[in-house]
C-alpha cells in the first residue's frame, strides 16, 4: 500500500516524515476525506512547500479536510501558507476549535479513509502509522467526540465593519 509507514516510530523529525508521506499518498489514493487533529499544529510540517503542493494536488470537488484543534494561534503565526491555502480551498475545508478539552484529550491524528497516524507523545515523537479498520474506527470515535464539542474557528475570511 504506497510508501505509507506502518507501525511503532518516534523522534520529531519522523513523525514529520509520516505526516509528509500520507499528505503525498492522498491524491494518489483518492481518499475524500482526511482529518487532522492536534492541540495546536505547532510542529506539523502544514507550512512547507511541498504540504501545501501535495494539499493541491489531492484538492478537488467532493473531498473533505476537517481540522480540529485546541487553539489555531500556532497556525496563524507558524504556517501562513497553510492558511491561505485554507483562503483558497475553503469550501472543502472546515476547521473547528474545542479550546475546552485538555490536551491530552485531543488526539494528535491524521485521519483517512485507510490509513491512520497518531501520535503517541509529544515530548518524545512516539507514533503509531496503521492501515488497521479497528483503529481507524477508533480514532475516528474520538476525534467525533471532540467535533461534537467544537465550534467552527479559523475562518477564510475575517469580515470588518
Amino acid at each position: 500500500m504506497s510508501d505509507l509507514p506502518e507501525g511503532r516510530g518516534s523522534g520529531r523529525l519522523d513523525f514529520e516524515a509520516a505526516i509528509r508521506s500520507g499528505l503525498s499518498a492522498a491524491a494518489d489514493l483518492g481518499w475524500n476525506s482526511i482529518v487532522l487533529c492536534d492541540a495546536d499544529f505547532a510542529d506539523w510540517p502544514l507550512g512547507e512547500r511541498s504540504t501545501i503542493a501535495a494539499l493541491d494536488a489531492w484538492a478537488c470537488r467532493g473531498r473533505t479536510l476537517q481540522v480540529l484543534a485546541r487553539d489555531y494561534a500556532a497556525v496563524r503565526r507558524l504556517h501562513p501558507r497553510f492558511v491561505q491555502w485554507r483562503t483558497l480551498w475553503s469550501h472543502l475545508v472546515e476547521a473547528h476549535a474545542c479550546p475546552q478539552v485538555d490536551e491530552g484529550e485531543l488526539p494528535s491524528v491524521f485521519w483517512t479513509p485507510s490509513w491512520t497516524l497518531e501520535r503517541l507523545d509529544r515530548l518524545h515523537g512516539s507514533f503509531v502509522a496503521s492501515h488497521a479498520p479497528q483503529r481507524r474506527a477508533l480514532l475516528r470515535e474520538r476525534i467525533q467526540a471532540c467535533w461534537l464539542r467544537s465550534a467552527p474557528s479559523l475562518p477564510a475570511t475575517t469580515l470588518g465593519l
